[in-house]
C-alpha cells in the first residue's frame, strides 16, 4: 500500500500510535479489494470474511422484505468502515446484504488478522471501544429519528449530515434508508431546503 493510502487508513485509527516495527506489521495485514457497481460484496446466508476500510465508492447494507424489496439499513463510503460487522465478529451467517452502489476500492483485513491488531498494540482496545460505542449510538439515534420525526424532518436531518457521495446514489436507496416512498423523497428533494 502506498503512503497516501496508508495515511487514510491510519486516520481511521486516531487512538492508535504505532512504533515503526508495529506500523510495518499493521500495514502488512491489509489487502486491497475492488468491487464493480451493483456487485454483491456479502450475500445474506454467507459469513462476512472481512472488515473493510473504504478508499473509494459507496456501499449499501440492506435486507429483503417479504416482497423482495431492499430495505436499506446503512451506507459506507470513502473514509468509513464497511462490512457486515455482526457476521464478521461472531463468525455467523449474515442476514443482510452488502452491495457496491458505485465502483468501490477498499482495504480488507480477515478475522485472524483483525484479532491480531488487539495483540499488536493496546491502543487498539481503546479504538475498538470507541468504534463500537459510536456504532451503537448511531443506531440508537437512527431508530429515534425513524420513530419520532416526520418524513420531511428525517430528510432534512439526513441531508445536513450526509456526505456528498451519498447525495449522488440512486434515490430509491436513500428513500428506503429514510423509510419513505421514492416519490416522497423526490418531492422533498425538489421542495425542501436544508
Amino acid at each position: 500500500m502506498d503512503d497516501t493510502t496508508y495515511q487514510k487508513l491510519k486516520h481511521f485509527f486516531p487512538q492508535v500510535h504505532l512504533g515503526s516495527e508495529s506500523e510495518s506489521k499493521f500495514r502488512s495485514l491489509w489487502v486491497p479489494k475492488s468491487f464493480d457497481r451493483s456487485e454483491l460484496i456479502t450475500e445474506a446466508g454467507n459469513t462476512e470474511r472481512y472488515f473493510y476500510f473504504v478508499l473509494e465508492g459507496v456501499q449499501a447494507l440492506y435486507i429483503l422484505n417479504e416482497k423482495g424489496e431492499k430495505v436499506v439499513l446503512g451506507f459506507s463510503y470513502s473514509g468509513s468502515p464497511s462490512g457486515v460487522f455482526d457476521s464478521f465478529i461472531y463468525k455467523t451467517s449474515s442476514f443482510t446484504f452488502l452491495e457496491a452502489l458505485k465502483p468501490s476500492k477498499m482495504l480488507a483485513i480477515n478475522w485472524e488478522n483483525y484479532q491480531s491488531l488487539f495483540e499488536l498494540d493496546p491502543d487498539f482496545q481503546t479504538w475498538g471501544h470507541h468504534f463500537f460505542r459510536d456504532i451503537l449510538m448511531g443506531r440508537l439515534y437512527r431508530e429515534a429519528e425513524l420513530l419520532t420525526l416526520s418524513a420531511e424532518e428525517r430528510y432534512i436531518q439526513f441531508m445536513q449530515r450526509c456526505p456528498k457521495e451519498l447525495q449522488v446514489i440512486p434515490q430509491k436507496y436513500l428513500a428506503s434508508y429514510l423509510n419513505m416512498k421514492p416519490e416522497t423523497f423526490s418531492r422533498l428533494r425538489k421542495s425542501t431546503r436544508y
